[in-house]
């Protein structure tokens, strides 16, 4: 069988959920390159892009049934949903020190080795009893704890902790008003995004329907609220 009937929770959850999501979050992207593609817009553009291809590849494994290829590409939507985070750090490395500091070659740099990072969580994927299972009879991922420690760290120590931190090192250097009250705005969104993201992690790791129903529903207005407290915070000033 390569097909099954998916339970309506996983149909909402995928399909309605973070289809919205994905809608969302490409149509932010489109906002803030179509007028001006410089790196750093590109950059920026990046947080959004990243999650919105890791819904795509959901959204065709979703109903597929061989373990193999499901966990494969469970594994790529992982990997593009948690790889997000990183354009935050690099985006505020820039807007703190400059391009000239933070050259091309050490945006790469960044980008690549945490790349590296969270491609080896592949290494959990396959291994029973310490990685992802997903199985009948809806093939929801579970996440075992060695898996869910793993990802946690990599995540907390060497992309929201750096993000939180440059993002509080930014607000503190504007000495304008506005520019202040617009910095809250994106950092009241980055802390969205982290609710978010960690409730995925919990999610995953309990396993409960329930629970994945709470958490979708949640996680919508969480993940949309970030998505334009971001944009309305940075992205418009990136328009101009």
């Amino acid at each position: 069988m390569v097909f099954f009937a998916m339970s309506i929770t996983r149909i909402f959850t995928i399909y309605v959920i973070q289809g919205i999501l994905c809608v969302s979050f490409v149509f932010l992207a489109y906002k803030i390159l179509k007028r001006d593609r410089k790196r750093l817009n590109i950059i920026f553009a990046g947080f959004y892009i990243s999650p919105a291809i890791g819904f795509i590849v959901n959204f065709i494994y979703g109903p597929l049934t061989n373990e193999t290829l499901v966990l494969t590409l469970n594994f790529i939507t992982n990997f593009a949903l948690f790889y997000s985070i990183i354009f935050l750090v690099v985006f505020e490395l820039i807007l703190l020190k400059s391009e000239k500091v933070i050259t091309t070659t050490k945006q790469l740099i960044i980008l690549i080795l945490f790349g590296i990072a969270l491609f080896s969580m592949i290494f959990f994927v396959f291994v029973e009893g310490i990685g992802v299972e997903m199985s009948a009879p809806d093939w929801s991922p579970h996440w075992m704890l060695p898996f869910f420690l793993y990802l946690l760290i990599i995540e907390s120590v060497f992309a929201v902790g750096p993000a939180l931190y440059l993002s509080l090192k930014i607000y503190k250097k504007f000495e304008d008003e506005e520019l202040r009250k617009k910095w809250k705005l994106f950092i009241i969104g980055f802390i969205c995004v982290v609710v978010f993201m960690y409730g995925i992690f919990v999610s995953n790791l309990l396993d409960n329907s329930t629970f994945r129903l709470i958490m979708g529903a949640t996680g919508i207005i969480l993940a949309i609220m970030s998505g334009y407290l971001m944009y309305t915070g940075v992205g418009r000033q990136l328009e101009k």
